[in-house]
């Protein structure tokens, strides 16, 4: 971010962003993302801005002080939130120490209400709370195997979706270290919940796991779980098995 745009600020950001506003695409984004009356994103309104797009723009004012951010994450606009989202990531990666990444953390917990769309939690909750558990992790030893870590336990109980949504794709991070225990915990938790999206999350995460560290594991969560969770997480959760254990478990 120039000098210029630090002393600019917000309006310079907003102004950057409508200027690449896009009707038709706002009309586009509006139905994709349900936001019509009694849909999961009612109420949400949308500029039509493509991500590559916002993600360059938030590039340019990486520096934002954390003040202007709180009030891009408290936008009616979805893409101000989202600009913001990314800004908050990359100070979350140049911060240098752990109680830097924990303010940063503490600050984007603390603003969730502003993360009310899937996308705005899937694509900001594993560069920032998912990668800061993982290195405490590392740092501390404190996370038992099989335990959910309480913050993600917390979200997991949240009475907001978005949270319980948080709290389940926050595990990826685990995944790429080789880790499952805290996904399939989570997974068996949330198994129940009552929203598609929540479904597509558990079996999102599940079939990541079987993926990523041990397809053995996800069989015998499978064999355990498959005759009473919902077909969506079913159907997630095997997408990458064979033909024959794919029908296998759906005819169960």
């Amino acid at each position: 971010m120039t000098k210029a745009n630090q002393a600019a600020g917000l309006k310079q950001l907003a102004a950057e962003i409508k200027k690449a506003a896009d009707k038709w695409q706002a009309a586009n984004l509006q139905r994709f993302f349900k936001t019509g009356p009694g849909q999961y994103g009612e109420g949400d309104v949308f500029l039509g801005i493509k991500v590559p797009v916002l993600r360059k723009i938030a590039l340019r004012y990486q520096d934002l002080p954390r003040g202007d951010i709180e009030k891009s994450l408290a936008s009616p606009y979805h893409e101000f939130r989202l600009v913001a989202l990314f800004i908050l990531i990359r100070q979350y990666e140049r911060a240098g120490d752990m109680p830097a990444r924990k303010k940063i953390v503490d600050f984007y917990l603390a603003h969730t209400r502003g993360m009310n769309n899937w996308d705005l939690v899937d694509l900001s909750v594993c560069k920032i709370l998912g990668e800061y558990l993982v290195a405490r992790g590392k740092e501390s030893k404190d996370f038992k195997r099989g335990i959910i870590p309480p913050i993600l336990l917390k979200l997991s109980n949240s009475t907001n979706l978005w949270e319980r949504r948080m709290s389940m794709i926050a595990t990826f991070p685990f995944l790429r270290e080789g880790r499952s225990d805290i996904t399939f915990a989570l997974a068996k938790k949330l198994l129940f919940e009552k929203h598609d999206l929540m479904h597509k999350a558990v079996g999102w995460m599940l079939r990541e796991a079987g993926k990523r560290v041990s397809r053995q594991e996800l069989l015998d969560f499978l064999n355990a779980h498959s005759k009473v969770m919902p077909r969506t997480a079913l159907r997630y959760a095997i997408e990458h098995l064979d033909p024959g254990q794919r029908e296998g478990y759906l005819k169960k």
